[in-house]
């Protein structure tokens, strides 16, 4: 059954913790241990990771999730939120690969999407963060496409976080409320207050005033405003991990090659953890702060013991 939810549904009720303690054993590279579903994509898949190829690995990875008409139905106003913020190539790990952003704005337009928005907050002068990312000369040749970095408040409404702890208010861009469906497509990458950005964190990007958050208790900020994002789909572009310097670079890279994808943005971002040394030692999930508030307040499973995983590669 397909899992449309329209922006409507949108406002849903309207650091590394450990960091050196107990450190996960866990190799880089696609998690070992974990149940590898092979059975059919029916029964329900909660993860699957695609090794190889970049365009042909998030193919792969959306159809093996059940494709993308079970996100986007025709005359469907997508959004999807890359990380596009810092005026640094996709080689520098800092930036979405455009191979990634590209693919998947294919797979929406050949779903019979009306529009598809690619859109980020910059935090430098958005002119150079769109030429440097490359994600918007990529598209160049689309359809109904458009890829914006917003850098002026009126692009954004202040809505409530009926369940937020540490931040009750925020201002979100006007687009993604008003969108049927939300793609989030963040890097993987290190974060020097929160230890990864990925999927959770990516969400920032999407809010006019980023400063109150780190003024206040940033992990909790970030899980009080994932009460109310509801994104359709989260796949982390795992190609590189920029595992330090993160997350505006320079540092150093961990090539990967791989694609992640799921629904449960608290299993994807669990799942992407292991899979690369971070500042050159190994972390699960249950050692980052927002990750954990996130499974404790009921946004998703930390667990990955528990989650349905198919590993591939093309």
């Amino acid at each position: 059954m397909k899992h449309k939810i329209s922006r409507r549904d949108f406002l849903k009720g309207c650091g590394v913790a450990g960091l050196g303690l107990g450190l996960a054993s866990i190799a880089p590279g696609i998690v070992k241990g974990v149940l590898a579903e092979e059975s059919a994509v029916s029964e329900g898949l909660d993860i699957v990771a695609v090794k190889g190829d970049t365009a042909k690995a998030v193919r792969a990875a959306v159809e093996t999730l059940g494709g993308i008409a079970k996100f986007v139905s025709r005359g469907d106003k997508v959004i999807i939120k890359p990380n596009m913020s810092f005026p640094n190539p996709a080689v520098w790990g800092t930036t979405t690969s455009p191979e990634v952003v590209v693919e998947i704005a294919k797979m929406c337009l050949e779903a019979g999407a009306k529009k598809v928005l690619i859109l980020d907050h910059p935090l430098r002068r958005p002119e150079i963060c769109l030429a440097k990312a490359g994600i918007k000369d990529a598209c160049g040749g689309l359809d109904d496409t458009f890829v914006f970095v917003l850098a002026e408040e009126k692009f954004f409404k202040e809505v409530n976080i009926p369940q937020g702890e540490s931040v009750h208010k925020a201002k979100l861009m006007k687009d993604v409320l008003e969108s049927d469906v939300l793609i989030n497509v963040p890097t993987a990458k290190s974060h020097m207050a929160t230890g990864v950005s990925l999927g959770l964190k990516g969400m920032m990007g999407l809010i006019w005033d980023r400063g109150e958050f780190h003024r206040l208790d940033l992990n909790r900020c970030i899980v009080d405003l994932n009460t109310i994002v509801k994104r359709d789909l989260t796949i982390i572009d795992c190609t590189r991990a920029l595992v330090t310097g993160g997350p505006g670079g320079p540092g150093e890279i961990e090539e990967l090659s791989i694609i992640v994808a799921g629904i449960d943005p608290v299993a994807v971002d669990s799942y992407v953890v292991p899979m690369a040394k971070w500042y050159g030692r190994s972390f699960s999930g249950s050692q980052v702060k927002h990750i954990v508030e996130a499974n404790d307040r009921g946004l998703g499973e930390i667990d990955i013991s528990k989650l349905k995983v198919r590993n591939l590669e093309v």
